[in-house]
């Protein structure tokens, strides 16, 4: 994989980028081709808390996830572990999904340009994000995969924007916009 490693607020070491390189090596054997994986790590510090947020992009989907610890060495153990169960619960659906198409030229790119907005008092982030058409069922295999409550997805069934967000009872609602 490609590992882009930064720290915000945090100076990082090189025994820190080897630990993380050494586990981020761990989840080599889920894909086919590691090498062509951009995968980002931003390092934290919130308090006593060590943040880790780990995204890796593929052509296919996007995973992510975020830990945090007092121990630096055991959020990146713990970050590493979710995105583990990730991949192996998603697993079968993924195969499903994806089983029979050889060449695909998806971009998910979900996790796109995160901006800082400076003179806004009530706006504090804004995202731009690229929407690919998928369906329904996609929108859930990447909302699972982001660990988000929520994904805009380009519905190619209702050929509209719709929003896609996880229910307290554990299933799904969706928002069309036409």
């Amino acid at each position: 994989m490609k590992l882009n490693i930064r720290g915000d607020k945090v100076t990082i070491t090189q025994s820190m980028k080897n630990y993380i390189t050494e586990k981020i090596a761990k989840l080599d054997k889920y894909f086919e081709n590691p090498e062509e994986i951009v995968t980002n790590v931003l390092v934290r510090i919130k308090g006593l808390e060590q943040i880790i947020e780990v995204t890796a992009l593929t052509k296919r989907f996007t995973l992510r996830a975020e830990e945090t610890n007092e121990d630096f060495y055991a959020a990146v153990d713990l970050v590493i572990s979710k995105l583990e169960r990730q991949i192996r619960k998603n697993k079968d659906r993924l195969n499903r999904k994806y089983q029979n198409i050889e060449e695909l030229e998806f971009n998910f790119s979900f996790e796109a340009e995160e901006k800082e907005e400076e003179n806004s008092s009530t706006i504090i982030k804004r995202k731009n994000i690229s929407m690919k058409p998928m369906d329904e069922e996609e929108a859930i295999l990447q909302i699972e995969l982001l660990n988000h409550d929520f994904f805009v997805f380009k519905n190619i069934d209702e050929e509209c924007v719709s929003v896609i967000y996880k229910r307290k009872d554990n299933n799904y609602g969706i928002i069309n916009m036409k």
